[in-house]
């Protein structure tokens, strides 16, 4: 019998407090959380993990959310690759917004574990 490979996900995101949360949250399932603390160090860490899921805050140095979206959906071979948008703002704008530019989901902090757990499994089951 083979192992099963461990998903990898990817968490970009600003504050060290939701890192960790995301982290746990994620760890739990069974998942390997790679964190990264805005978009710039996480487009440096890409292309060194097989990431299977991206976690991004849109409100962050260097290169903000949106952008970082954009830029890993300009890569072809991120096309498939899922993006939860994980952010403070809540208007209507803000989430059109991370859709179009191309984030598969979009939830609202403060977050419920079990809600990100949920919003996952859809994408690593």
């Amino acid at each position: 019998m083979s192992e099963q490979k461990k998903k990898v996900a990817l968490v970009a995101d600003d504050s060290s407090t939701i890192r960790k949360l995301i982290s746990l949250t994620l760890k739990s399932r069974g998942t390997k959380v790679v964190t990264a603390s805005d978009g710039m160090e996480a487009l440096e860490l890409l292309p060194t993990l097989d990431v299977d899921l991206i976690i991004t805050d849109l409100n962050m140095p260097n290169i903000d959310g949106y952008e970082f979206i954009r830029i890993v959906r300009e890569n072809d071979y991120y096309q498939d690759v899922p993006i939860i948008i994980l952010s403070s703002e809540k208007e209507k704008e803000d989430i059109e917004r991370g859709i179009a530019a191309g984030a598969n989901s979009y939830l609202v902090k403060p977050f419920v574990p079990e809600k990100l757990q949920s919003e996952v499994e859809k994408y690593l089951s």
